[in-house]
């Protein structure tokens, strides 16, 4: 899976939150001033060279929709910063936020909860 530029990933935001959509909605969601139709135009041509949206044609219009997951997309950005900025350390990851406030107990306590979530599944599941 290719990487993302901030603004495809901030078109593909939107594909995303609409999960069906023609260029000219996106614009609609866009702050003002508003892009040229041909800019985004562009960028959805591009995401879906990439892969990551498919359409589908209406005439001349083009309804376009994801083929990968906001979650998928975030699991390998996550896996790419943990290893470009921690090693491949996730322990490094969470000290980090801890050290920088960025986390707090109650947080970690979330944390805690739902791995012993994750793990009473996994166990019922073997």
């Amino acid at each position: 899976m290719e990487r993302l530029t901030k603004t495809e990933e901030e078109i593909m935001h939107h594909i995303w939150d609409k999960e069906r959509c023609t260029v000219s909605e996106i614009i609609e969601e866009l702050p003002d001033p508003k892009p040229p139709h041909s800019t985004i135009s562009s960028i959805v041509r591009i995401l879906e060279k990439k892969g990551f949206v498919n359409h589908k044609a209406y005439g001349r219009t083009y309804e376009y929709f994801p083929v990968i997951t906001r979650d998928a997309y975030s699991k390998k950005s996550i896996r790419k910063l943990v290893g470009d900025y921690f090693g491949g350390s996730l322990n490094q990851l969470v000290s980090f936020l801890v050290r920088e406030d960025d986390l707090d107990k109650e947080d970690l306590e979330k944390i805690l909860s739902e791995l012993e979530q994750n793990s009473g599944k996994e166990e019922s599941s073997t």
